[in-house]
């Protein structure tokens, strides 16, 4: 997720913009009333290498036709920037918001429908939300209105180690376009023959069900937001596929982040599934340079809808209530709408890849990567990402997932799985009443 990416770049961090006590858009009265305002823009976002460096481009980008326009940069934590935006929206003090600010996906909805002030609708801001994957805007449209600007690319990827591979005889290609059950049995092959499990993972988290699930179109929760965890069939077979890849050793489950890198950084692990950003880590392992390929993930044996296409983590821009909403809107319609001069600026010093895609055309995105055996990769998880299904997050979205993180573990340890599950359900139901 983006919170956690790029742990290696880190030491990159850049120099924020400007750093500036907070502060919206001004009156609320008058804000975006002429596009033009003050001609300032305050924003918050985490992570200086990544998000912050994404926002100060932009602002370059942008101020070569706007020389007036300031933009600030308040460096915000994410578990900061989420409990400043609860605390203003419960206490109705919205003046207290910066213009724009990032938000991670997954909790987008539940801001939205929890805080109907907080943000301000785009659908009708000039922003061009079909150049974007459908299942990417999905994250951010309540109620058919959109309220986000798709930035960081969470498009899930399958990474292998083409020399551990063909070592037990096989290719990449090999592992492209197949399903789950074909990926345990040629993975149990690879086991046998080089002693090498193809994935790994933290125990009691459920990235790589909530993987499986959103490749089948399926999720957590209906249209209208209630729980569907019991008796969800796409869940049940991934976690029933989750518990055979760990049975199989295929799977090797770990305590800690830090560990679940170090399986494959160190090479013990010949393979990781998750979102795209997980690349940063795989290249901190220098001496696994050209022995990495990239390819989708496998589908759901039997699910209706299934799909080798998912996504883990991302996040968008979200334009405040009280924000200069016509100047905020123009600045990311021109910059993270519709700039490939930014995405081709951001991608090689940080790598963070574009939802926009149009941003995939250009010559930057079709560069080989030596380390990923000379294929651009960059251009084929663009293709990926045009193809994810869209996932219902809904309010509660945290809570379904922390609810079947623990049914996972019961089920892991004997438990029935329909048993759990139903546990699960009246679990998130109670906690939404």
């Amino acid at each position: 997720m983006t919170t956690w990416k790029k742990l290696a770049a880190a030491a990159l961090a850049l120099p924020l913009l400007t750093v500036a006590a907070c502060g919206g858009g001004g009156d609320p009265q008058n804000a975006g009333s002429d596009g033009a305002g003050d001609g300032k823009l305050t924003v918050w976002a985490w992570d200086p290498a990544f998000n912050i460096y994404a926002m100060e481009e932009a602002a370059k980008i942008y101020q070569k036709d706007n020389p007036d326009v300031e933009i600030e940069v308040i460096e915000t934590p994410w578990d900061d920037l989420q409990a400043k935006l609860t605390t203003l929206a419960q206490s109705q003090e919205f003046e207290e918001l910066p213009d724009i600010f990032l938000m991670q996906n997954n909790a987008f909805q539940k801001n939205v429908i929890n805080y109907p002030d907080l943000v301000a609708p785009l659908t009708d801001a000039g922003i061009d939300f079909s150049q974007f994957p459908e299942g990417v805007v999905a994250y951010s449209t309540v109620d058919g209105e959109n309220y986000g600007v798709p930035f960081d690319n969470g498009t899930a990827i399958m990474a292998l180690r083409t020399d551990v591979l063909e070592e037990a005889g096989y290719t990449v290609d090999d592992f492209t376009d197949i399903t789950w059950s074909e990926f345990m049995t040629k993975g149990e092959d690879v086991l046998a023959k080089t002693g090498k499990p193809l994935q790994s993972g933290m125990a009691g988290q459920v990235d790589t069900i909530m993987m499986m699930l959103q490749s089948a179109g399926a999720s957590l929760f209906d249209e209208e937001g209630n729980p569907t965890i019991a008796g969800n069939d796409a869940l049940l077979k991934s976690i029933d596929t989750y518990k055979q890849l760990v049975e199989k050793g295929v799977y090797v489950e770990v305590n800690s982040w830090d560990e679940f890198i170090s399986t494959f950084v160190n090479g013990s692990v010949a393979g990781v599934a998750q979102g795209v950003w997980i690349m940063g880590s795989i290249q901190t392992a220098e001496d696994q340079s050209g022995k990495w390929g990239v390819t989708n993930l496998p589908s759901l044996d039997d699910v209706d809808g299934a799909t080798n296409y998912s996504a883990n983590g991302g996040s968008s821009w979200a334009i405040s209530s009280t924000a200069d909403k016509e100047l905020a809107a123009d600045f990311l319609a021109k910059t993270f709408a519709g700039s490939t001069e930014l995405y081709d600026t951001i991608l090689p010093s940080s790598g963070a890849l574009a939802n926009w895609l149009p941003a995939g055309d250009s010559d930057v995105y079709a560069e080989p990567l030596e380390f990923f055996g000379g294929e651009p990769v960059f251009s084929k998880v663009v293709e990926f990402s045009k193809e994810v299904p869209t996932n219902n997050t809904g309010a509660y979205y945290y809570e379904g997932r922390d609810a079947v993180s623990a049914a996972v573990t019961k089920i892991l340890s004997g438990t029935d799985p329909a048993t759990a599950l139903e546990e699960a359900q009246a679990n998130v139901e109670f906690a939404m009443n």
